[in-house]
């Protein structure tokens, strides 16, 4: 970095290097539109499910991370999360956006606005129960992530808030593209009066005229979806800006708040930051967490974005907020094409060079003297990044100071004083899943968190249960408790499936104590090598070992039960415990019901790897106890 105060072009080395512009930073004719945060998203995919399984002191540090060292987050998926949110920035805001909906919500359907009665007092009750249950204040709802939205929904959804007196809860509509909602709310006034915020999912940077004349708030509702390495913090440092600069949004919201999920599963580290080991505290504080940091640190929402921001001649950005009572904060990003590409939209090609740049604060920034400089500095090259860095404070005479930006730098020069850089000794070093590991889900009295340590439900849902009615050894289990189908987002699978363990483990012994509760109709399932989830589970494949309510078994090498491997008699029944045994070592698998042989090396090809998993055929009850895996390779 090379300074030069007053308002005098560059010299000596700038001369031949760097190009000089001018830029103002003036008040005088008004300010632009109102900062309304920067936030991420909890959910979509249970992103944050291995978050609440690190042990103290590692988790409250990633939540101080995400939460009080950094920036404000715009929330809405898990009550515990939430609640530590909310101890480390009250002011925080929270967001409520249903991906999925209860089957009974749809009433058989796999759509949720042929009751939309139904479906708003369903929304309406999941505010009230988020305030009478655990104290926490919804302050917006979405209507449906990235699916169509329906104009009669929304203007009941917003009679149905009003009606229960939570007129402060506000409508994004409709986390999807900019059209058609933008067209409708001009065209429809009880529509547009329901409706506070247009929220659009990865925009690109980009608005449409008939957003601008809605006069809405604008929010990108979801952007980034990136992996989190240095790209992805120079995508993350680009959008921040560009979002307002090109298209006047006022939120950003990450996609996803923390990569805190098996790594194999889609979207591998899409987080602001990584925190995928709870077994060995190991967590990892990425790029986007500081590039956060360069705005939210020296701005608050409420601010206001001046109306002089704009690209530099030979590119990159420049925002400038105020809080209305002299302080100013400037941003600045010169991130080149390559080291800034986001998941999507396409990025169209571009050029950014060295350059040295004059501000002129104008208007009541004349009289600053002095700003204080925060620095950040992707290096590509000699992989010598630096993120986040205090520097020297830059003098300011006669309203005018001139930096000389590199391309791939971030900076922040404000009238804020208390940025701090906050930093926890190092975690832990990483280390793969154990290879031996058991749960007999036995807790005592009411658990905090009702799901056990490190199992990923991928469909359904797997809590921890006091069983009543046992008499002894099976009183506390895990049960799948989703009985019926969701209003689904994406193609869920008909199974539900929960998966743990190391996506490289090959040979591998499972057992678990298993109870099925649906008669005759019943089935459950225990499985290595599963070898996918998420959005695309209904194609998992694996060893799967089957038994049913009806006395049989099989063995299959899909999650759909398709490929069968082997298949007979096994005499189970429901209501009774029986504990299933399941080897797989190279080519071959084999199983044990109850200690005894259902069948030997069944012969099996592919997948060579995967998770280990439990589940059931349908969405039914049942219970899961005396989980154990030995990994033989």
């Amino acid at each position: 970095m090379k300074t030069q105060v007053g308002g005098s072009r560059c010299t000596f080395l700038c001369i031949s290097i760097c190009l000089g512009e001018d830029y103002d930073l003036d008040d005088k004719t008004g300010l632009g539109r109102s900062f309304d945060g920067i936030g991420s998203l909890s959910g979509g995919g249970a992103t944050s499910r291995l978050l609440v399984n690190y042990a103290e002191p590692y988790r409250s540090q990633i939540l101080d991370y995400l939460f009080k060292v950094c920036f404000l987050h715009l929330e809405g998926y898990e009550w515990w999360l939430m609640k530590e949110a909310k101890k480390r920035n009250p002011n925080i805001t929270l967001i409520g956006l249903p991906w999925a909906f209860p089957g009974w919500v749809g009433n058989g359907e796999n759509w949720p606005y042929s009751f939309p009665d139904i479906t708003a007092s369903y929304v309406v009750s999941w505010i009230f129960g988020a305030k009478q249950y655990h104290d926490l204040d919804i302050d917006y709802v979405g209507i449906w992530n990235e699916r169509s939205f329906n104009s009669k929904y929304i203007k009941l959804l917003r009679y149905t808030l009003d009606k229960s007196g939570l007129e402060r809860v506000k409508i994004i509509a409709s986390d999807n593209l900019w059209e058609p909602i933008s067209s409708v709310v001009i065209a429809d006034k009880e529509l547009q009066d329901a409706v506070e915020i247009l929220g659009v999912h990865y925009p690109g940077t980009n608005t449409v005229p008939e957003a601008l004349k809605t006069g809405k708030k604008l929010w990108s509702s979801e952007d980034y979806s990136t992996f989190n390495d240095n790209v992805g913090g120079g995508c993350w440092a680009r959008i921040l800006n560009q979002n307002y600069v090109n298209g006047k949004m006022t939120a950003t919201i990450s996609w996803n708040l923390v990569s805190s999920y098996y790594e194999d599963l889609p979207f591998e580290r899409d987080g602001l930051m990584t925190a995928k080991e709870p077994w060995s505290g190991n967590y990892v504080v990425e790029s986007p967490i500081w590039i956060t940091a360069h705005t939210t640190q020296f701005t608050e929402p409420g601010w206001t974005y001046l109306q002089t921001v704009g690209h530099f001649t030979h590119g990159g950005s420049y925002v400038a907020l105020t809080d209305e009572r002299g302080n100013l904060t400037i941003i600045t990003e010169t991130m080149t094409h390559d080291h800034s590409v986001c998941i999507r939209p396409p990025l169209p090609s571009y050029d950014v060079t060295d350059q040295n740049v004059t501000f002129h604060l104008k208007g009541t920034f004349a009289s600053i003297s002095e700003l204080q400089v925060w620095h950040s500095r992707f290096d590509f090259k000699t992989n010598k990044t630096a993120l986040f860095q205090n520097i020297k404070p830059i003098k300011v005479t006669e309203g005018s100071f001139s930096i000389e930006l590199d391309v791939d730098e971030v900076y922040t020069f404000t009238t804020v004083r208390n940025g701090q850089r906050g930093s926890y000794p190092d975690p832990p070093p990483s280390a793969p899943f154990p290879k031996s590991y058991k749960d007999d889900f036995d807790v005592s009295g009411n658990p905090y968190f009702s799901e056990a340590p490190n199992f990923a439900d991928q469909t359904g849902v797997f809590e921890y249960f006091t069983n009543q009615t046992d008499p002894g050894p099976h009183v506390s289990t895990l049960r799948q408790v989703v009985t019926q189908r969701p209003v689904t987002w994406v193609a869920d699978a008909d199974q539900t499936i929960s998966v743990i363990g190391d996506y490289q483990w090959q040979d591998l012994m499972v057992s678990c104590d298993i109870y099925m509760e649906s008669v005759h109709a019943g089935g459950v399932f225990i499985a290595v090598r599963v070898n996918k989830g998420g959005g695309v589970v209904r194609s998992t494949r694996g060893v799967f070992l089957w038994v049913y309510a009806d006395g049989t078994y099989k063995v299959t090498n899909d999650l759909n039960g398709m490929t069968v491997l082997a298949e007979g008699m096994s005499g189970t029944r429901a209501r009774v415990w029986y504990t299933l045994t399941l080897t797989v070592k190279g080519n071959y698998a084999s199983a044990d019901l109850d200690g005894y042989p259902l069948w030997k090396n069944a012969v099996l090809w592919e997948p060579r790897h995967g998770w280990a998993a439990i589940g059931t055929s349908s969405f039914e009850l049942a219970q899961f106890d005396n989980f154990a895996i030995e990994a033989l390779a």
